[in-house]
């Protein structure tokens, strides 16, 4: 019964769709932003900094 109940559960989250969205907006920002840099060597500084100010930010907020 307790595999069961922990299969249902994993379709469950396996379906979710929430979220995907946000997800792939990230993605495509984050791929504009290399392209960026790639293109652009002077911006590539800047986007360094802002990933770096996004990532100090997520490792704070999954620590609380």
């Amino acid at each position: 019964m307790k595999h069961l109940t922990k299969a249902l559960l994993a379709m469950k989250i396996w379906k979710d769709k929430r979220g995907q969205d946000l997800i792939e907006y990230a993605l495509m920002a984050g791929f504009v932003a290399i392209a960026a840099g790639a293109l652009m060597p002077t911006v590539a500084g800047s986007i360094s900094t802002v990933f770096s100010k996004i990532s100090s930010v997520m490792a704070g907020a999954a620590a609380s």
